[in-house]
């Protein structure tokens, strides 16, 4: 007869699993829970956490650099791949905008990265640091004219990326919403809470949170709140796509006050990882560790359920609103796969109007250091935006009528 052994608990199986990473994880949240100090600690957790993230991915990065520097005539094909830009996005929107659009002239090419324009200077940024939910880190800015014209503006909400760690809009997004706004746009760039300190599904309530608040408010700001689109790049493409595709999904909704809208009336993607559960690549199989390490903090085997929800790809309905997908062919933290499966699942299902566009030798984060890039993608983001507000806007005449 065999006595048995004391069973393990939960802790301490996770004290013989664990890394020296989940140690340093542990520790930044369990110092952002102390009293008074606890606040000030919390950014150390992101920083942890995007150290873990970049960890994972620097090996294979690091391969890909140098494989691609010492390709011979790797000058050549950059300069091809640059000067098919605008040919590539002409291709992209041809029969998802209008021909006319598509024929008027382009935007001269910025050479200075976006990034530095954002930190230096914000031409349209209206106001900063407006509430939209009680936590300290549920705010927005306002970006818009100041001569804004007296009709309400059709309103495009920005979510940034930063690998579900980093939630903040800081330089983010400024070319697009800059192209937006000049246009007459009204923009709001959201900041929402993240990992490790807020586990999964945090994020997503708190963007869901920001479209209700937009239905709700943003004519205060002279926006429309009968038109609300969403953008986000990387993990922020992630957030915006499946705030798109689960409108209805009662799971989300806890946070939001009663009969509160967080449908949105189109969705752009720039780079977002749009699969939680596909772990058929070395990389994949790397980002599905990270999220349960950092983001979700559960195992895939134990909960499926959970990476399958989180996952755009897993959510497409025949009532998806439209949707544009833009990715950098060379993008070597977000492979390009993602997207082409993510539009070609929207395609054999969604009903609505899906675009993509595919940059030639773009990477990840193109957005911020390329002028040249971000310009054609915003451009490109603007044109299909406003072909949806005006098929929105003349179906809405015809319903009057």
């Amino acid at each position: 007869m065999t006595v048995p052994g004391p069973r393990m608990t939960p802790c301490m199986r996770w004290l013989l699993r664990a890394g020296p990473a989940d140690y340093m994880l542990a520790l930044s949240v369990a110092g952002a829970s102390l009293p008074v100090v606890g606040k000030s600690l919390e950014p150390l957790g992101g920083l942890t956490a995007m150290g873990v993230w970049g960890a994972r991915l620097a090996p294979q990065a690091l391969s890909t650099m140098t494989k691609d520097w010492l390709t011979p005539g790797i000058n050549d094909v950059r300069r091809r791949d640059r000067e098919t830009t605008n040919e590539a996005t002409l291709a992209a929107l041809r029969g998802v905008v209008s021909a006319a659009d598509l024929d008027a002239e382009w935007p001269t090419a910025e050479k200075t990265p976006p990034i530095w324009d954002a930190l230096r200077q914000r031409r349209y940024l209206y106001r900063r640091g407006v509430h939209y939910g009680d936590s300290p880190a549920q705010v927005l800015d306002v970006w818009r004219r100041k001569d804004l014209p007296a009709q309400p503006a059709p309103v495009l909400i920005f979510v940034p990326g930063g690998a579900w760690v980093h939630g903040r809009s800081m330089g983010q997004g400024s070319a697009l919403m800059s192209r937006l706004a000049e246009q007459g746009w009204v923009c709001l760039a959201i900041d929402y809470r993240v990992a490790p300190h807020h586990r999964w599904p945090r994020h997503l309530t708190d963007v869901k949170t920001a479209i209700a608040w937009a239905r709700a408010n943003v004519d205060k700001f002279g926006g429309d709140r009968n038109f609300v689109a969403i953008a986000g790049c990387s993990a922020g493409g992630h957030l915006s796509a499946l705030a798109g595709l689960t409108a209805d999904d009662a799971a989300h909704r806890a946070e939001l006050p009663e009969g509160a809208d967080s449908s949105v009336d189109a969705v752009v993607g720039l780079y977002g990882r749009y699969d939680w559960e596909d772990r058929s690549t070395p990389e994949r199989v790397r980002f599905v560790d990270f999220l349960e390490r950092v983001v979700v903090k559960r195992k895939i085997d134990r909960h499926p359920e959970v990476f399958r929800d989180a996952s755009p790809i897993a959510r497409v309905h025949r009532n998806a609103p439209p949707f544009l997908v833009i990715h950098g062919s060379k993008d070597t933290v977000i492979p390009v796969e993602q997207a082409r499966g993510f539009v070609e699942r929207l395609k054999a299902v969604s009903h609505s109007t899906v675009g993509y566009l595919e940059l030639p030798g773009a990477g990840h984060g193109y957005d911020l250091i390329d002028g040249e890039r971000a310009g054609a993608a915003a451009h490109a983001t603007s044109l299909f935006l406003n072909q949806v507000y005006r098929t929105k806007t003349q179906i809405g005449a015809k319903e009057v009528i």
